[in-house]
C-alpha cells in the first residue's frame, strides 16, 4: 500500500527546483501542502487531511539537503576562467533580407583583430549585436539603413568557460542566473555557446557580477 510520505516524496522529487527551495526553507509548508493536496489524494487513492501532508513535508525537508544536486555541485566547482570585457554596446535590429550582409561587411572591416568583442545572435524576428564601443562608428555607418529596435551603452560582460558536459546537467544555468539575481544584478543580455556562457550587465554591476561568479566554486554563502 502506498503511503502519504511516499507519494509526497515522489511529487517533490520530480520537481528539483521545488525540492531545492523546500530544503533551503524558502517555501511555506502549509501553502505547499495545499498546492499538492489533490495530487497526494490521487496518489494514495483516498481522502487525505492537509495536516498529514504538512507532516510528510516537514519530515522530508531535512533529508533533501543531503540528496540535492551532488553532480551540479561538482560541476560548479569545475567552472573555468572568467573573462571580463568592458566598454560594450548592445544593439537590436529588426531582421531583414540585408542584415546578414551587413554583418559580413562589418566583419570584413574588423578583420582578424581579436581585441574586439563581437557577438551576434539571430532570432526569429530580430537580431542582437553586442560589440566593443570602439566599433560603434562602424556599426552606425554600416547598419545605418537597418531598423534599430534597441541600443544600450555603458555595458560590460563576464564570460564563463564551462565544463564540457554542462549541457547534460539539469539546473546548471538556473544555478548561475539565480545567484546573479539574488545579488540584485540586472542582466542586460545572455549569450551562450556550447562551452561558454556570457552575461552582459551595466558597468556599475560588473564588479559584483565577477565576485558572484568567482565564488561559485565555493558554495559557502551561495544557494545551491
Amino acid at each position: 500500500m502506498v503511503t502519504i510520505p511516499q507519494v509526497v516524496e515522489k511529487i517533490i522529487s520530480t520537481q528539483p527546483f521545488l525540492a531545492e527551495a523546500l530544503a533551503e526553507g524558502l517555501i511555506n509548508i502549509s501553502s505547499l501542502a495545499r498546492k499538492i493536496h489533490s495530487k497526494v489524494e490521487v496518489g494514495v487513492g483516498k481522502s487525505v487531511k492537509i495536516g498529514a501532508v504538512i507532516m510528510a513535508l516537514n519530515r522530508l525537508a531535512p533529508n533533501l539537503k543531503v540528496n540535492i544536486n551532488p553532480s551540479l555541485r561538482e560541476m560548479i566547482t569545475n567552472v573555468g576562467d572568467i573573462i571580463v570585457r568592458s566598454h560594450l554596446v548592445d544593439y537590436t535590429f529588426k531582421n531583414s533580407k540585408t542584415l546578414i550582409e551587413k554583418h559580413t561587411d562589418l566583419l570584413k572591416n574588423v578583420g582578424p583583430n581579436q581585441e574586439f568583442f563581437y557577438t551576434m545572435v539571430q532570432g526569429v524576428f530580430e537580431s542582437n549585436l553586442v560589440v566593443s564601443k570602439s566599433l560603434q562608428d562602424k556599426i552606425d555607418e554600416i547598419f545605418g539603413d537597418e531598423e534599430l529596435i534597441y541600443k544600450s551603452e555603458n555595458l560590460s560582460s563576464a564570460t564563463l568557460k564551462l565544463p564540457i558536459n554542462n549541457s547534460g546537467q539539469l539546473g546548471f544555468y538556473y544555478f548561475i542566473l539565480k545567484n546573479i539575481a539574488w545579488a540584485g544584478i540586472n542582466i542586460t543580455e545572455v549569450i551562450s555557446t556550447t562551452n561558454e556562457f556570457t552575461i552582459v550587465v551595466h558597468d556599475d554591476d560588473i564588479d559584483k557580477t565577477f565576485s558572484v561568479l568567482k565564488n561559485m566554486s565555493n558554495s559557502q554563502g551561495l544557494q545551491l
